[in-house]
């Protein structure tokens, strides 16, 4: 019975791990532990930034490619084809530089003759670059700059769809994010990791002012504080957030029960805005603690503001600049260890430049570091107005200060309205528009209020444009919105491209209406636990008047042909 001992003797040894003078194991230190990150690196912090942004960029492609022929295609409410055309023409009826220059998009080289495969050409391009980036974390300059071109190209032809503040339009990627590959491009030498193959977050922070929408802190949150402090007298006396909530664009239905919250609530919530836009994005100039403390409370921000209504994927986009305030040695939970893992190669690198190993400065890398140095110099330069306007007491928001939208200006509610008004088309099979007698029949959209029993949509990221104008067009004319008149005239027709853009259509399976008209209603939010709300109503509503009186097809033939829209054709 003793011939096992000397083996069970070894196994013993073998278990309890390498002895004192046993070199460590890979993602070990000297004491054979698990080893940590070190601080003050970030490979990984790129791989959620890019993996953020390529998620941001999915959406916005999603949301073009589903809505883009409806509203700016070949039979569009406002066809980018007759922009285009219109800036042509503008400059002597040449594809000249500058025209070029004055709505940057590849449709210029495109044939103009299928506008709606070229609108679906980029946006499903859009869509597979960002898939792929997402699924792998993995990018290079080429991609990210494609994507920023891809997404610029329809923003620019986009006229007042992608033109208003929180509607996703900016370009959702910083001018420098091509500039920022991920670890994962050059697993196969960790040494590349050595030299410059992306911008440093420090130079991700410092070059982005407000590249195309990325929207660094230093300009997205002083901005929008500061619009908002010289803005409407609600921000000063700390009574905004009595009216946000019920009176935002699309409201959620979280928001009908924030909007009854106590009154020192709503202060509260008004002094955190100001001191989280106007204060805490200095925090990063208060060393790394503060900086990560920076990082939470933005994204601790913006996903309430996510929960509390429906901005499209602006909140969603704020809070990827603000990834970069966590260094690999905060992010590095989210990543598997083990032999060859990401965390592992990072921990190879970061051993290797604290013993002072530095490999050989190459061509490659020296002409990266240029073209870093080059782009921080041009945003610099470029930032130099948009600096001068965020300290000028008549800032300007929601305004680009070049054709590519490298820097910009923004600002959301600066303004808050006081009420809800809402424009609720109507169509009915009479004869006589003005007969006692005739039957008018609401049209619902896919989100904004309309039917008083339908609980508010919850769809933050994604983004339903067409409801988004309609807000706006409830508190301005229809003169100011002429889309309007063209969206009647193809419900006049039972247009089916435009009818995709609506909820419910009450001539579906039947004859077109004879009429269409615009009625003027206020909104308001019922009372939780009111009669309206135990009747099934979210909404309460008054009618104020006609927004647009009764049209018909036939009345509406000159409007059409003196602005070169496609006159509707029965379905």
């Amino acid at each position: 019975m003793a011939a096992p001992e000397e083996p069970l003797r070894r196994r013993k040894a073998r278990d309890a791990g390498p002895g004192p003078g046993s070199p460590p194991g890979p993602g070990q230190d000297a004491a054979g532990c698990p080893a940590h990150l070190r601080a003050g690196t970030f490979w990984l912090t790129r791989i959620v930034l890019l993996r953020a942004l390529a998620f941001i960029y999915f959406v916005a492609f999603l949301v073009a490619f589903h809505q883009n022929k409806q509203l700016i295609g070949d039979r569009g409410l406002l066809p980018c084809k007759a922009y285009l055309k219109s800036v042509q023409q503008h400059f002597q009826g040449r594809v000249s530089w500058d025209a070029i220059s004055y709505a940057p998009t590849v449709l210029w080289l495109m044939d103009w003759s299928y506008m709606d495969s070229n609108l679906d050409t980029l946006a499903l391009l859009g869509l597979g670059i960002s898939s792929f980036i997402l699924v792998t974390g993995c990018a290079n300059m080429v991609l990210m700059a494609v994507l920023w071109v891809l997404y610029m190209s329809l923003v620019n032809v986009g006229q007042i769809w992608m033109g208003v503040p929180a509607s996703g339009n900016r370009v959702p990627g910083d001018f420098p994010v091509p500039f920022l590959d991920s670890v994962s491009t050059a697993q196969g030498d960790p040494h590349v990791l050595d030299c410059s193959v992306g911008l440093s977050v420090a130079d991700f922070q410092n070059h982005a002012w407000s590249s195309n929408g990325s929207r660094c802190f230093l300009s997205v949150l002083p901005w929008q504080g500061l619009i908002k402090i010289r803005g409407d007298q609600c921000w000063q006396d700390l009574t905004c957030m009595d009216f946000h909530y019920e009176t935002q664009p699309v409201p959620n239905p979280a928001a009908y029960f924030l909007h009854r919250s106590p009154w020192w609530v709503h202060r509260f919530e008004t002094l955190s805005n100001h001191f989280l836009e106007l204060v805490v994005p200095f925090f990063i100039f208060l060393g790394r603690r503060m900086c990560v403390l920076h990082g939470a409370l933005q994204i601790l921000f913006q996903v309430v503001l996510i929960i509390s209504g429906n901005l499209s994927f602006l909140n969603w986009l704020t809070i990827v600049p603000s990834v970069a305030c966590f260094d690999d040695a905060t992010l590095g939970f989210l990543f598997p260890s083990g032999p060859g893992s990401l965390k592992d190669q990072v921990l190879k690198i970061q051993k290797e430049k604290a013993q002072g190993a530095r490999p050989p400065l190459r061509y490659g890398c020296m002409v990266r570091q240029m073209v870093n140095l080059a782009l921080g110099i041009l945003v610099a330069w470029l930032s130099i107005p948009v600096v001068l306007n965020l300290l000028s007491p008549k800032q300007v928001m929601n305004s680009s200060f070049n054709p590519l939208r490298i820097v910009n200006t923004y600002g959301a509610f600066g303004s808050i309205t006081r009420e809800r008004t809402e424009v609720i088309l109507q169509g009915t099979a009479s004869r006589n528009a003005s007969a006692p007698d005739a039957v008018w029949e609401d049209y619902e959209f896919k989100c904004k209020p309309g039917d008083l029993r339908r609980r508010p949509c919850l769809i933050s990221p994604y983004h339903h444009r067409l409801d988004w104008l309609m807000w706006f067009a409830a508190f301005q004319t229809y003169e100011q919105h002429e889309w309007v008149i063209h969206l009647a005239g193809k419900l006049l027709a039972n247009d089916a491209e435009a009818l995709s853009l609506l909820a419910l259509n009450p001539f579906a399976d039947r004859a077109p209406p004879r009429w269409v008209r615009g009625e003027h209603y206020k909104y308001k939010f019922s009372r939780p636990g009111g009669p309206h709300a135990a009747a099934g109503k979210w909404w309460i509503r008054k009618r104020l008047g006609p927004y647009f009186p009764p049209l018909s097809l036939q009345d509406l033939k000159s409007y059409f042909r003196s602005r070169e829209w496609p006159f509707p054709e029965l379905e």
